[in-house]
């Protein structure tokens, strides 16, 4: 394994715990922690963006250019993200079954609708 592969690994991971942590914290009213859980979730956040930067730059890449193409796929993937999960809710938390699957696969197709997006058609 590559050193650049295994240091985006940990920090990876690291950054995704963070995140998740802090996000239950923030979201579960029963541990009543949301600001220390914002806090957690920014810190994940921010160790992902650092995992991004240091891969790319032991991978002698490029940075990311901010483009009007890479904030279209963002915001794509956001709002794919988005519909998939409160397509999920619908199903698991409202027990609103036949709205969740119809949301949900909203989601996924935006999710895949991606991949054009990003790698174009041949």
């Amino acid at each position: 394994m590559k050193k650049s592969t295994f240091t985006a690994m940990i920090l990876g991971t690291v950054g995704g715990i963070l995140f998740a942590l802090g996000m239950c914290m923030a979201l579960i009213p029963e541990w009543n922690m949301f600001q220390p859980g914002v806090i957690m979730g920014v810190m994940g956040v921010v160790a992902l963006l650092i995992m991004a930067a240091v891969w790319r730059k032991m991978e002698n890449k490029t940075p990311i250019r901010f483009s009007g193409k890479t904030i279209g796929a963002l915001l794509i993937g956001i709002v794919g993200a988005l519909l998939f999960g409160v397509g999920m809710c619908l199903t698991t938390v409202w027990n609103n079954m036949v709205m969740g699957i119809i949301i949900g696969v909203a989601g996924i197709v935006t999710l895949l609708c991606l991949i054009p997006f990003v790698k174009g058609l041949r």
